[in-house]
């Protein structure tokens, strides 16, 4: 760190560090609101150097020590990295004689029901690693019968032979005597000493085994590549004089520490795209509104949720590595399941780096192969040589011609036209066409991912604002606002570094989940059951912080008799009686009905699953970080931006606006990103200084 560090009485600092696929962005936030973004190039594949170096250049440029470091809070990809490129753990699966494949079983969904290419991906788990012991769970939980102890040592020696490094173990019928599980997960621990060990009624005690053997099987392959990450990062930052807690972001939206992230590395799959949710989510609260569509886009994907009345939607499984990942519909079966809370986010792979390319009938694709940060895009220079989106945008005048990231990337042109020359001989056109039929690609594409959690869930995008954020998500926003027929664009303060803004506004989490098989109108046991729940989480959450207000939030899984899947439904406060489930059977009806346009009678409602949500509220409010960077607004320029024809472009800075609505077109620069405002609507400043783009007429833009 350079120069002396000053010291500020009124508080310590918190640093926020969330990696991209292309840039890792960091904030430090101090006392009274000050903010210090640093945007640095993300390293694969040791991505705790970005971190450590964006930390260091955060803290050298607010001028402070590391020991004023108060809390380090993160979102990482290496645990969904890990699935995505198949490089985890050598993993070995120990079940229940008869339930070897149970992995390729699975359900019987095919994402493209006419593809006839389509092959399921690949068991993490080979069938020569999957294990059978003679032992049984009933399903009302008796033992016929229990796990020999001799058989286990036999077991662990084939494992011991094999070479595996992390074994998952899910017997039939777990989660209704899970102790029986735990043990068997206990002494494979001691007899495989250094091996990771995973049972899954500790990640998802609930009925279904191939989701509760898909999720275990992924936090055994994922955990011993994140324990080496969260520990050497823990480790480095410690000797870079960090010595506060490292808290980590969870797919659910909530921050948990570091030691229990290890334990359940499942849990931090969608960690950066919830830690953008999160942020969008206190804005909408901050400023009131109703339906709001977060729309996320980076390096290499573009994320997309829905926030109601403040909440977004979370839901109790997804899938992951399978092109998009979706919560529900009849586009599962593409990727792993699991079955862990998660907001509910849509994501397909298009970002600034993904690959451009044409087809062999002479078709325009964008991605899903991306360029990364390394090489990255052909325009920064750094031995890329593939056309990507953000090569597109260079080509179209959007981005600028010298630098981004605040001068810290430096941009060639003449390379991001050499890149997209093929691409245009291939279509027949000039350059700026294909860059704009790239873009128009892309935008297509995207628009699935927010009819994903909009209209696929009964819900309609019109009805809502659209908050745009990411590194790429501003130049985008308001293109597939027009297609969804979005009427308002939100582009928030920070937008590049938006999710690491979500971490530093978190709250801290824990979750508890268990089968509940009793009557709907059992209240007393409903009601115990809950309490016990309660208080699990609520201990949990007062080790880190003996003196931390608790909320509680219950909520109940419930689904009509005979039915596959169930929606979430959340209880109040208050002693369980008549009413109160009176009132939730209607609230199932109505999101029933929303969902799927039918409902069904009180008589066929069943509880599924009991959930109990302990929050501690982050004292630091959203608004206290939505002030503009002290600096002064660069002079306008101009330079020429192609949309339906190319049209001389301003370019001005996020301060240059006003409350006062301007006319586009407009490029409008800040530090780490660049918003996009097309011809035909206008932007102004709010006074929480959001960029509020609205489109002043109804009839399509013209394209070229």
């Amino acid at each position: 760190m350079s120069g002396p560090a000053k010291t500020d009485p009124d508080g310590s600092w918190r640093v926020a560090a969330d990696i991209g696929g292309t840039f890792t962005d960091v904030i430090a936030l101090g006392p009274g609101g000050r903010v210090v973004p640093v945007k640095v190039l993300s390293t694969p594949p040791d991505f705790g150097s970005g971190v450590l170096g964006g930390t260091r250049a955060a803290l050298s440029t607010a001028n402070v020590l590391p020991s004023q470091v108060g809390a380090m809070l993160h979102a990482t990809t290496v645990a969904t990295n890990a699935i995505l490129e198949m490089r985890g753990a050598r993993t070995a699966l120990v079940t229940t004689r008869g339930f070897r494949d149970v992995l390729e079983l699975g359900r019987l969904r095919r994402p493209l029901l006419y593809d006839l290419s389509w092959q399921r991906p690949t068991p993490l788990v080979p069938r020569r690693h999957r294990y059978e012991i003679d032992q049984r769970i009933t399903a009302d939980g008796h033992l016929e019968p229990p796990a020999d102890s001799a058989e286990l040592a036999r077991v662990a020696g084939e494992i011991r032979a094999a070479d595996i490094e992390a074994v998952a173990v899910c017997l039939i019928n777990s989660y209704a005597c899970p102790e029986e599980e735990r043990r068997v997960a206990a002494e494979l621990r001691a007899l495989l000493p250094g091996t990771y060990v995973t049972a899954s009624v500790d990640i998802t005690p609930q009925m279904q085994e191939y989701e509760r053997t898909s999720t275990a099987v992924v936090n055994s392959y994922v955990g011993p590549q994140v324990h080496d990450y969260v520990t050497a990062l823990g480790e480095g930052l410690r000797e870079a004089g960090v010595s506060a807690p490292l808290m980590i972001m969870q797919s659910s939206g909530g921050l948990l520490d570091a030691p229990s992230v290890v334990g359940r590395p499942v849990q931090i799959i969608e960690s950066g795209p919830a830690a953008g949710v999160i942020a969008v989510r206190k804005l909408s609260q901050l400023m009131g509104l109703d339906s709001v569509v977060a729309f996320d886009m980076g390096g290499t994907t573009a994320k997309a949720s829905l926030i109601e009345n403040g909440e977004p939607f979370v839901a109790g499984d997804y899938e992951v590595g399978g092109g998009m990942n979706i919560t529900r519909g009849l586009g599962k079966g593409a990727g792993y399941a699991l079955r862990v809370p998660s907001i509910d986010i849509a994501e397909v792979g298009a970002g600034g780096g993904s690959v451009i390319s044409t087809d062999v009938a002479g078709s325009l694709r964008v991605g899903p192969e991306s360029a990364g940060s390394r090489p990255g895009p052909a325009c920064y220079g750094n031995g890329g040589t593939s056309p990507t989106l953000t090569d597109a945008n260079v080509v179209l005048g959007y981005l600028s011609s010298q630098a981004l990231a605040g001068g810290r990337v430096a941009i060639e042109p003449e390379l991001a036209r050499r890149a997209i020359a093929p691409v245009a001989e291939d279509l027949g056109v000039d350059l700026p066409a294909a860059a704009r039929g790239a873009y128009e690609v892309a935008v297509s594409s995207m628009t699935k991912a927010v009819k994903a959690v909009t209209s696929e869930r009964g819900r309609d995008p019109r009805e809502a604002v659209m908050v745009a954020f990411g590194g790429a998500g501003p130049l985008y926003g308001a293109a597939i606002a027009r297609e969804l027929g979005i009427e308002t664009v939100i582009v928030p303060v920070h937008t590049g570094l938006f999710s690491s803004l979500g971490l530093l506004v978190a709250d801290t989490e824990r979750q508890a989940v268990m089968p509940y098989r009793a009557d709907l109108d059992a209240l007393d046991l409903l009601g115990a059951e809950f309490d016990r729940m309660a208080k699990d989480v609520t201990e949990a959450l007062r080790e880190a912080d003996p003196s931390a207000h608790t909320e509680v939030l219950r909520v109940l899984d419930m689904r009509y008799r005979g039915q596959r899947f169930e929606l979430s439904v959340t209880v109040p406060d208050g002693k369980l009686d008549s009413g109160l489930m009176a009132s939730a059977r209607q609230r199932f009806h109505a999101e029933h009905h929303r969902t799927y346009g039918r409902a069904g009678t009180d008589e066929l409602v069943e509880i599924v699953n009991l959930r109990v949500r302990g929050r501690v509220r982050n004292p630091t409010g959203v608004e206290r970080i939505l002030s503009l960077p002290p600096s002064a607004p660069g002079p306008e320029t101009t330079r020429a931006c192609r949309f339906g024809r190319t049209e001389p472009t301003p370019v001005i800075a996020r301060s240059a606006l006003s409350p006062e609505p301007r006319q586009g077109p407009l490029v409008i620069e800040d530090m780490d990103a660049t918003t996009l405002v097309p011809p035909a609507a206008t932007a102004h400043r709010d006074r929480f200084n959001n960029i509020v783009i609205s489109w002043t007429t109804t009839a399509p833009e013209t394209t070229s």
